[in-house]
């Protein structure tokens, strides 16, 4: 069947479906960005995001993807010569360490990917350095691992340095306390858990994060500037009206269905999903303690070509879903399983998933995951 953008199963890690009431929000006439309404806006946004974030910090908005947000972290902390540690066990990890390396002076700590960091070796690194602040990907929807970010916040907060979490695929769709955890900097995605357009960052800044920011360093993405103008509900530069309409509705739904409730549907979506792999006789790329809740990772069976299995989901079920990345591309495919995404959508992938793979030769028990699945389903 030819492939329909507007009914299909979309389980992609990111960006994800949204719901109608997102996409009717953007539909509005140009209005003014310094208008008291459009304030309004701005004050329900960073209200709501405090909310999601689970923290009394301020929380910025900056146009951009998630990665701009990653480097106005670092760029806002960090000159020269200034120390910091990275944790690099997935795409996005080894992103934040080349930002901590551009603008400081970074000690990267290196795991393979889908793997997690000897905590050993990161308090062993950390008091070595002396860094002032770590950087680390909480949840890396590369490979559907999630880093013990509590755990290692403590670690950094116990020698004295500031925590930067990449929470890019984790804060809407799982517990991320950030003010409990001690995370000075947490950064999320508008187009991942959240379940907004792509092309916001939202980024909260604690005052010790903030008093350990250089106000002369960058211009655009200084982080220093949004918190300033935050205070006022407003941005220091022409922000992206549309994306904030749809972002404030999305928080009202967010708000409304209960930010714990969305979570817990998140986990048992993500508990249905594993199941139903594992019963099929596929192996999960992550080992147990270390699963991501939004998003799963399964190795490509042998025998099957993962692009291939992947355009004929497309274009014979309709249905979406991301494959690996960089070192693991053709090994794993992926499923996101946040926002809006239902059980309902979930099953529907699944079982075309397991019936391209049979057809492609790989050896699975028919049946077995969507047994497994039901199973799971509340």
């Amino acid at each position: 069947m030819p492939f329909d953008a507007q009914d299909n199963v979309f389980l992609l890690a990111g960006p994800v479906k949204m719901h109608p009431r997102v996409l009717r929000a953007m539909s509005v006439p140009a209005v003014a960005h310094r208008d008291p309404a459009f304030v309004e806006v701005n004050r329900r946004i960073k209200e709501g995001m405090q909310a999601v974030f689970q923290t009394q910090a301020p929380v910025v908005t900056l146009a951009g993807s998630g990665t701009a947000g990653m480097d106005a972290a670092a760029l806002s902390l960090l000159r020269k010569g200034e120390k910091a540690v990275a944790l690099d066990n997935g795409k996005f990890g080894n992103r934040f360490c080349t930002l901590a390396s551009t603008y400081g002076d970074a000690t990267v700590i290196k795991a393979p990917w889908g793997q997690p960091v000897d905590l050993a070796e990161v308090e062993r690194a950390v008091a070595s350095a002396k860094p002032k602040a770590v950087f680390l990907t909480h949840n890396e929807s590369s490979v559907g691992f999630t880093n013990p970010l509590e755990k290692i916040a403590k670690i950094a907060h116990d020698h004295g340095a500031l925590v930067v979490a990449d929470c890019i695929t984790s804060v809407g769709g799982m517990d991320v306390p950030v003010d409990r955890w001690g995370v000075d900097v947490a950064i999320v995605g508008s187009q991942k858990c959240l379940g907004m357009p792509s092309g916001l960052v939202f980024v909260a800044v604690n005052e010790r994060a903030q008093a350990a920011m250089h106000k002369e360093n960058g211009y655009y993405l200084n982080l220093l500037r949004y918190v300033k103008k935050a205070a006022e509900n407003d941005t220091p530069f022409t922000p992206a009206i549309p994306l904030h309409l749809a972002a404030a509705e999305a928080l009202d739904i967010i708000k409304t269905e209960g930010l714990q409730s969305r979570i817990a549907k998140v986990r048992a979506q993500a508990e249905a999903t594993r199941a139903a792999f594992e019963a099929m006789g596929l192996e999960l790329f992550v080992p147990p303690g270390y699963r991501s809740d939004t998003v799963t990772a399964v190795k490509v069976p042998a025998g099957v070509d993962d692009s291939k299995m992947r355009k004929a989901l497309k274009e014979k079920h309709n249905v979406v879903i991301a494959g690996g990345q960089d070192d693991v591309k053709g090994k794993i495919f992926r499923l996101g399983h946040m926002g809006t995404v239902s059980f309902e959508e979930l099953a529907g992938g699944i079982l075309a998933i397991e019936k391209v793979l049979a057809e492609q030769g790989a050896n699975v028990k028919r049946g077995a995951g969507m047994e497994a699945f039901a199973a799971k389903m509340p």
